[in-house]
Formats: structure tokens, C-alpha cells, sequence
């Protein structure tokens, strides 16, 4: 993976670095732009297996009736649909993201499916969530650790808000296999910016998703922050050839 340094006072946006203070408004500039063709961008972008991804993290969560579910930076909504149903009346889920703009498009994707009485719409920072210690039984995050600038402050927040036995997963791009590597940094650096510019109209922002793919913390580094985070039973299982990886901890 392509590296760029960065001090204290600055962070990685893509391969540039910018100052801590600037990366957030710069991410949230980016899915402004994306929001409404997310959902699309996402299935032409995987061949629709961001689907079978995300549904094999829901199974993984192990949800059931009662349980209060976070699922974070969940844009439009698609673990959290999913979760409203498992967790039924009795349950709730939270459905979070730090970008209002996502956030609208989830909310429409609930009308639109009948989802109400059992959820809940929020915007927060992930780094500083609002939420009470021991507020739920499970955190997701899907495809939205790599976009946060602290992430080390993010895993220990959501680990104060789990409940005792409560169990975290993220899902995301992590470090593929070297005999696929080739052709995922082709399809990445050159088809991937060409499909932002056709079908979302943005080039640069599908490119920037592409080069933070590679700043992000690879399995192993992901596996160690989590554990100083203060979760234990980490572990992770790649997908795809580890292009993508889920890894799940607990607070015990």
C-alpha cells in the first residue's frame, strides 16, 4: 500500500496530506457529492457483492429480539434495514452516519421500505459518539472506518458505548492477496474513476475513495488497534481475496 507521512497536525486524505482539522470537511465534500448515487455506484463498483458482504456481517452480529444495534456511519441504510427487522418491536437501532447528506438518503430508503417504530436517525462523529457507556448490544460499521481522521479515538469510543458482551464488526476494504493485486490497483486507479465520471460525475471523488482504500490500516494493524482499543476476541475473516475484511471484537 502506498504511503504518505503525517505528523500530529495532519492526516491522510487519499495520498494527499492535509491538516486534522481540514479532513473531515474534505470527506463529507466528498459523499455531498456522491450521495444520491451511492447506492448504484456501490453495485456497479462490486458486481453487487457489497450485498452478500454486508449480509454476511449481519449474520455475523448475531442480532436478535430486544437488542439495541448502532449501526454507524451507515449511510443509506443498509445493514440498518436489515437490523430493524431482527431486533423487532421489542429492539431498536440507531442508524448514524457524520454526513447529513447520506443521512437523507437512508431516511428515504426507511419510508420507502416501511421501516418505523424501531429506529432511530442520528447524525454523529464516530471519534466522540453521544451515547451512553453501555448503550448497545452490537456496532456495525461498514465501508466508513478508512474515512474517519482519528480512528484510534473512534474504535475506544465505541468500545465505552458497547454493553458488557456487546460485540463490534467492521467491514471494509483491507490489503487483497498479492497474485490479485495487479488487477485490483487496475480496476481501482483506472476503472473506478471512470465509472465516478459516468455514472456519478465525479471523478476525483471515486478517486479519492480508491487511494484511501490503500491508506487504510491493513488487517493485521486494523487486528492490533482493536485490542488496544480494549476489545478482546479480535479476530478477522477475509473476503474476496481480502480485498475486503470483517473484523469483529468484543467487550467483555
Amino acid at each position: 500500500m502506498a504511503k504518505t507521512d503525517a505528523t500530529a497536525d495532519t492526516t491522510h486524505f487519499g495520498y494527499k496530506t492535509v491538516p486534522v482539522d481540514d479532513k473531515a470537511e474534505l470527506v463529507r465534500g466528498v459523499f455531498d457529492s456522491v450521495a444520491s448515487r451511492y447506492d448504484i455506484m456501490n453495485d456497479l463498483m462490486s458486481g453487487g457483492l457489497h450485498r452478500l458482504w454486508k449480509r454476511h456481517t449481519i449474520d455475523q452480529a448475531g442480532v436478535r429480539k430486544g437488542h439495541i444495534v448502532l449501526d454507524l456511519a451507515g449511510g443509506t441504510g443498509d445493514l440498518a434495514k436489515e437490523f430493524t427487522r431482527r431486533v423487532g418491536t421489542s429492539g431498536h437501532v440507531v442508524l448514524a452516519d457524520i454526513n447529513a447528506a447520506m443521512l437523507i438518503q437512508g431516511r428515504r430508503r426507511m419510508v420507502d421500505g416501511g421501516v418505523a417504530g424501531n429506529l432511530s436517525i442520528a447524525q454523529v462523529d464516530a471519534q466522540n459518539l453521544p451515547f451512553d457507556d453501555g448503550a448497545f448490544d452490537c456496532i456495525t460499521v461498514a465501508f466508513g472506518l478508512r474515512n474517519v481522521t482519528d480512528k484510534s479515538a473512534a474504535l475506544h469510543s465505541m468500545h465505552r458505548v458497547l454493553k458488557p458482551g456487546g460485540k463490534l464488526l467492521i467491514l471494509e476494504f483491507s490489503e487483497p492477496a498479492e497474485a490479485i493485486r495487479p488487477a485490483y490497483d487496475f480496476y481501482s486507479f483506472k476503472v473506478l474513476p471512470i465509472l465516478g465520471k459516468l455514472v456519478a460525475r465525479d471523478e476525483d471523488s471515486y478517486q479519492y475513495l480508491a487511494e484511501s482504500i490503500r491508506m487504510h490500516p491493513d488487517q493485521e494493524t486494523l487486528l492490533a488497534m482493536m485490542q488496544t482499543a480494549g476489545l478482546e476476541r479480535c479476530r478477522y475473516q477475509n473476503l474476496a481475496g481480502g480485498i475486503v475484511a470483517l473484523h469483529i471484537g468484543h467487550r467483555l
